[in-house]
């Protein structure tokens, strides 16, 4: 059955707009005021521009008494994006700071509510080397559950949600895939959890702590010797 793409085309063609969706790939639920803000719009442009992405099914509004949240509306649609920045020309860095947090995306960060970019590719690496996962398709093997047990993952209760337990996601800085699913975000949330994963405010980057380059590193033998450097070219992403 053929599909309708140009639906999708329209919602994401105002600069606006996909403004609006790299601010709530982190996963986060966010005032329109907020999203006005960050893509320098008025509030009845956001409202408008919003409503075109209600329409389109990319998001989703949470009312909370008189105000109206925005969330993307799923994991599915964060894949999708994430796929689509494959195709997206390079955006012009103008200045320092975009420099700076283009770099940090690249280093590590949030793709919806699990871990991408270098340190989402290193943990999807570590997991497959130590055979937790299937390489091809990142299936969790049976000592890969037994592991996740022992390091206070309830994989029971992942595996009876609603949502896949695992998922390969392709990354579309490191051009390989990682982990997402339930498996993948609840590896997240645990990361920051323990503290070994901190949040940089108003975006999607992480920073690693102490803590958790320790544990990171022993623990869950990950290589994080690829975050201590980006190259210089980031592409743009949803």
């Amino acid at each position: 059955m053929s599909r309708d793409l140009s639906t999708i085309g329209r919602a994401l063609a105002a600069p606006a707009r996909a403004t609006f969706l790299a601010v709530l790939m982190d996963g986060s639920t966010r005032p329109a005021g907020e999203l006005a803000r960050a893509a320098g719009v008025s509030a009845a442009t956001a409202s408008e521009h919003l409503g075109v992405l209600l329409d389109a099914g990319l998001v989703d509004c949470v009312p909370r008494g008189r105000h109206r949240f925005y969330r993307i509306a799923d994991d599915s649609v964060a894949a999708a994006l994430e796929q689509l920045g494959h195709l997206c020309p390079p955006a012009p860095v103008l200045t320092h700071a975009q420099h700076r947090g283009r770099r940090d995306l690249l280093r590590a960060r949030l793709c919806y509510d699990h871990l991408a970019g270098r340190l989402g590719i290193a943990l999807t690496r570590s997991l497959t080397g130590r055979g937790w996962l299937d390489p091809a398709d990142l299936a969790l093997r049976d000592d890969g559950e037994r592991a996740m047990t022992a390091l206070g993952i309830d994989v029971a209760a992942l595996r009876a949600g609603r949502r896949p337990l695992t998922r390969s996601c392709p990354d579309w800085t490191e051009r390989h895939p990682h982990l997402a699913g339930a498996l993948g975000a609840a590896l997240a949330t645990h990361f920051t959890g323990q503290n070994w994963l901190t949040r940089r405010p108003g975006g999607r980057g992480l920073d690693v702590t102490a803590a958790g380059r320790r544990a990171l590193t022993g623990t869950w033998g990950l290589d994080l010797s690829g975050l201590e450097t980006a190259p210089g070219s980031l592409r743009t992403a949803g």
